[in-house]
């Protein structure tokens, strides 16, 4: 594959079956039409449907494109939607955990868990925990965690209080929630690697310009409009390092993939490193079971 790898480097999708989270707009749109244009059936798992159906009304004629209500700050809703898909779907392909909340005010999911650790940590790790005998099977397939590079932002694993129920900062909490993504990412690799089928892979987008920004504070928004242009790139451009991760023949369980240039706020997508914490071996195996704790969701590996 091509150093300046794009999405036109996406092989053929045919026969391959994606669920992307979050696919309405932003990253998780742009990731899923991606893999629409290139001939995969995707589901785009959104909390709100009739935004999804919107989304789905915006991909090219013939594509095969579904719509599932899923809210990952309910573990309900994560554990119907996974009833659903074993109902609908004879497998799984690709399972893009994309979507998240960032730097809201405090605020808890339906299960009591601080959103953001809530939402883009145990979501993502009790949907995958549910759907993963539907990748198990397939030869090839391929769990892709989005993170981000908040993850080096006054990021930690507070293990003490990772509800913030003592105090809260938006952007610590961020990052732990960052962080957990990329520690869930590379511990299901190793638990998955016995098997030989299924790989997890991590990806960031660098600084792509979303709605995510709508909720930081209003110095950060301020200084985000002003210098955007100088380090941020486009949604569809920080959809690469996902769709390669998803995609590429030649990326391995454990990578994790972003862009190469500007401290990797932008640029082509490819193979980078993540913080030295992230790689704790010890720290992930206690996150995960934590996570199992208050999900009540296990993994069959």
């Amino acid at each position: 594959m091509s150093k300046n790898w794009t999405d036109r480097d996406v092989p053929d999708q045919t026969g391959r079956v994606a669920v992307v989270t979050g696919a309405n707009t932003g990253l998780g749109f742009d990731t899923a039409k991606a893999l629409a244009d290139h001939g995969a059936s995707v589901v785009l798992a959104v909390r709100d449907v009739e935004k999804g159906k919107q989304a789905a009304s915006r991909f090219g004629p013939g594509a095969d494109v579904s719509v599932v209500e899923l809210d990952l700050a309910s573990l309900a809703s994560v554990r119907d939607v996974s009833a659903q898909l074993h109902d609908t779907l004879p497998k799984i392909d690709l399972l893009i955990n994309n979507a998240g909340v960032m730097y809201p005010p405090r605020q808890t999911t339906r299960d009591g868990f601080e959103l953001q650790f809530g939402t883009n940590h145990l979501g993502h790790f009790a949907l995958t925990g549910r759907l993963l005998d539907l990748l198990l099977p397939v030869a090839g397939s391929r769990v892709v965690t989005v993170a981000s590079t908040a993850h080096r932002i006054r990021a930690a694993i507070h293990f003490d209080d990772l509800q913030w129920e003592r105090s809260y900062d938006r952007v610590a909490a961020y990052g732990q929630a960052k962080l957990a993504n990329l520690m869930f990412a590379y511990e299901l690799q190793r638990r998955l690697a016995p098997h030989g089928t299924t790989a997890s892979i991590a990806a960031h987008p660098g600084v792509a310009r979303t709605e995510l920004m709508r909720n930081a504070p209003a110095v950060l928004r301020g200084l985000f409009s002003v210098v955007a242009p100088l380090f941020t790139q486009s949604s569809a451009q920080g959809a690469l390092p996902t769709l390669r991760a998803a995609t590429d023949p030649a990326a391995l369980g454990g990578q994790y993939y972003g862009p190469d240039g500007l401290g990797g706020s932008r640029g082509r997508p490819a193979v980078v490193t993540s913080s030295s914490q992230s790689y704790d071996v010890a720290l992930q195996r206690r996150l995960w079971a934590v996570s199992e704790e208050l999900t009540g969701v296990g993994f069959p590996v």
